[in-house]
């Protein structure tokens, strides 16, 4: 009896515990699901705030929770969310101006052109913009240098001192651990494995990294030379010297205006807007703002719409979530507003390095079968390379940002390969087979010549695959791709000249060229993916992952979790890929 009792009160419990578990959700539904525009207020005489130190993605996400619909997601501080925000400030009679300060900004170089571009058009309704900073990074000085009046702490500091980009090479490491990787690539620029390979980088990669690093570093000075009214040659020499290095010598060679304490920056704002110095500021975050004007823009009644469909990470063969770019979730995408009659035309927004060979090839067939029924245009961002070119090259037009890198038309393939680290720790692997390649690969045995030869053929298909596929959307000739291909990374003033692109500019130019594609006056915008969740997704968001990360940062330091990363990620890469051809890191 008093067994049965326990067994009750153990399942009155669970149940309760689920009860509590449901209405603590339902709670946070209710508080996080109310409309943002009942909250969200501007107030007269108002500045906006562009603090951009959070993760800035092209596309903020839309989650669906099909058990808690309550829970439902549609953020709005994805990059295009934080532009519409900034045009429409600009007729937005109770925003005075911007303010820039103590950014530290989280985005790409040709995400941030792209904020400079649209300050620089707000900057056309006459209000103002300023910027100030303890700490000028050179992308936040980049995107400050558009302002006004530029403001740096007496004692601050400023970088502006050019562009480098530093790899990893795992050679020695492999042989020291046992653990290596096995090997076979086409292109002499695909260098994506070559740091398991050798532990120099090629000429041919050195080539390449140093066309494109000066090609991005000319776009940047000369938009800060245009800015500042400073000859871009004496930029090279400032950056060359380290002249804007402190406070005093950043106002010597013109690059700030004023030095002065954020207090006296806030009076000089008051001063400009007709605030009394004893009063306050009203101001209003850009994340706050940003949500304000998306519910704005719900008013948009056209019948006519234009879906942005976001290709955003990794290209992986799968579902696809937030972080990657899948099939699953991509051509779901692509087909729902093939078949929606109200959508005109479709914009390809791709900021991705690339991945799998099969999913790209399989998100270019769903875009093939796209564009015989409406116009696709790609509209590129910081980097839409290898596969990520893969599934833009057959668009009715492809527009890039002068900063894009893109091309990489090259294939490898890359296998773990533990046999020395086995023998080291004794471990003895046999196999019995019926077949003489019934044996593909084993994780502890090396490719043999066969094994190799089998998937170098495969690679040398997909490469022969892949120029056809751009040759035909291109409308270029086989050989006239491979002459610009080996893996070989252009950037978007590069990739116009080729002929890999067809105009250089953003998100906005694209869907002007989709309007006129479809030939229609109005529309409106509907997003996509859509991404579904369920509860164990759910818990997976609440912090578990995050807190292993944390964990594992705190004990091997920044330095060596980021080369455990990399590893990591290479040894989970399946099948042949199209891959960017390294980690891309531009400091």
């Amino acid at each position: 009896m008093d067994f049965i009792k326990r067994v009750l009160s153990t399942v009155t419990g669970i149940i309760v515990f689920l009860i509590i578990c449901f209405l603590g959700l339902f709670l946070i539904g209710l508080l996080f699901g109310a409309s943002s525009d009942e909250v969200i207020q501007v107030k007269s005489n108002s500045v906006l705030e562009l603090k951009l130190n959070f993760p800035i993605k092209d596309y903020a996400d839309k989650t669906e929770f099909a058990e808690y619909p309550f829970l439902n997601e549609d953020d709005k501080n994805g990059l295009f969310n934080i532009i519409d925000a900034i045009n429409y400030a600009a007729t937005d009679n109770k925003i005075k101006g911007i303010s820039i300060a103590n950014n530290f900004i989280n985005a790409g170089i040709s995400q941030t052109k792209a904020l400079r571009n649209a300050l620089l058009k707000f900057k056309e309704s006459g209000k103002f913009v300023v910027a100030y900073s303890d700490i000028y990074t050179q992308k936040d000085y980049y995107l400050s240098s558009v302002a006004d009046t530029i403001y740096m702490n007496p004692v601050g500091m400023m970088e502006f001192k050019g562009l480098y980009s530093e790899r990893l090479y795992f050679k020695d490491f492999q042989e020291k651990t046992g653990f290596k990787m096995e090997v076979v690539r086409f292109g002499k620029y695909k260098s994506a494995v070559e740091p398991f390979l050798t532990n120099e980088m090629s000429d041919e990669n050195r080539e390449q990294i140093s066309v494109y690093l000066n090609g991005l570093w000319n776009e940047i000075k000369q938009d800060v030379s245009k800015s500042r009214n400073i000859a871009s040659e004496k930029l090279n020499t400032i950056a060359d010297s380290l002249l804007g290095r402190t406070a005093d010598l950043a106002k010597r060679s013109q690059l700030i205006d004023r030095i002065a304490y954020h207090d006296e920056y806030i009076n000089d704002i008051k001063n400009v807007v007709g605030v009394k110095p004893n009063d306050d500021l009203e101001s209003i975050t850009i994340s706050d703002y940003s949500i304000y004007v998306a519910n704005k823009l719900k008013s948009n009644k056209s019948k006519n719409k234009i879906a942005v469909i976001y290709a955003e990470g990794d290209i992986i063969y799968g579902e696809g979530d937030e972080e990657t770019v899948g099939q699953g979730v991509m051509n779901a995408s692509l087909k729902e507003a093939r078949e929606d009659d109200k959508v005109k035309a479709i914009v390809l927004r791709i900021n991705s390095p690339g991945g799998s060979a099969l999913a790209s090839e399989l998100i270019w067939r769903e875009i093939e079968l796209t564009k015989k029924v409406k116009p696709v245009i790609v509209s590129m961002g910081d980097v839409a390379a290898s596969g990520g070119y893969y599934i833009a090259c057959n668009a009715d037009k492809i527009i890039a940002e002068p900063t894009t890198i893109t091309g990489s038309i090259g294939v490898f393939g890359v296998l773990p390969n533990g046999k020395q680290l086995a023998d080291n720790m004794g471990i003895n692997a046999e196999q019995v087979i019926t077949n003489k390649n019934a044996v593909s690969y084993s994780f502890f045995e090396p490719l043999n010549d066969e094994q190799r030869a089998f998937i170098k053929e495969s690679i040398v298909d997909i490469y022969e695959l892949f120029t056809n596929r751009v040759a035909v959307g291109r409308n270029m000739s086989q050989d006239d791709v491979k002459a610009i291909a080996q893996g070989r990374v252009w950037t978007g003033v590069d990739a116009l000249n080729n002929g890999l692109v067809d105009e250089l500019g953003g998100l906005d130019l694209a869907l002007q060229r989709a309007i006129e594609a479809a030939d229609i006056e109005d529309y409106k915008i509907e997003e996509f993916p859509v991404y579904e969740k369920d509860l164990d997704q759910m818990l997976s968001d609440l912090g578990l992952v995050k807190a292993k990360e944390t964990i594992l940062k705190e004990e091997l330091g920044e330095e060596n979790y980021r080369i455990l990363k990399e590893i990591k990620s290479m040894s989970k890469k399946k099948g042949i890929q199209l891959l960017f051809p390294y980690s891309l890191e531009i400091k």
